[in-house]
């Protein structure tokens, strides 16, 4: 792991605004990366992006947009399959969303306490684990914590392992420990990656 980089996830899904600020303040978070590519809320109006920043500044936290490097939609049509469906594997490999890491890495290097910030509720079903966690392993060996709903912490590897649990990966006889791990990845992608309308 990379010397004194500590980062954390974390998804609002129902959550009361108290609730999330609350757990934040548990993990000592002084900096929100927000990673959603549309950083509005259709129901929970705490967590539209002028909301949030303004509630996150009046505790102490600063509020960062990295939707446009980071999030799970893109602009370019070749990281799209032939079904419109995002291809993470190609989004990562992209210039943006290698500047959003580099975004990222010198923010904790500047000892900024960072918690991405993105919708789901299950870290399992969202691209700050399926993509963003998974960069992070790969370019830094960072084992990104993610906040569950209650307040507990689940890091990268042990979401990894649950993924192939959940996509019978774990029993495959003839496959390494890290090519089960990607056809795990690549079956929850298939799942849950962003599909153009």
């Amino acid at each position: 792991m990379t010397a004194s980089a500590t980062l954390y996830s974390i998804g609002y899904a129902t959550k009361p605004i108290e609730v999330f600020l609350a757990q934040l303040k548990q993990y000592r978070i002084n900096a929100v990366a927000d990673v959603r590519s549309v950083p509005f809320s259709k129901v929970f109006f705490d967590y539209h992006q002028d909301a949030l920043r303004n509630t996150l500044h009046e505790n102490g936290i600063r509020y960062v947009f990295l939707g446009q490097e980071l999030g799970p939609r893109s602009k370019d049509p070749a990281h799209y399959d032939s079904n419109q469906q995002i291809r993470f594997d190609l989004l990562s490999q992209s210039e943006l969303f290698q500047s959003g890491l580099s975004r990222l890495e010198k923010g904790w290097r500047n000892g900024w306490v960072i918690a991405l910030l993105c919708a789901e509720k299950d870290p399992v079903d969202c691209h700050r684990s399926l993509l963003i966690g998974r960069a992070l392993q790969t370019r830094f060996q960072i084992d990104l914590q993610h906040i569950t709903h209650t307040g507990e912490l689940e890091l990268q590897s042990d979401l990894d392992s649950r993924l192939t649990r959940m996509h019978n990966t774990h029993n495959d006889l003839f496959c390494s420990a890290e090519e089960k791990i990607e056809l795990a990845y690549a079956a929850q992608n298939r799942l849950k990656a962003y599909r153009k309308q």
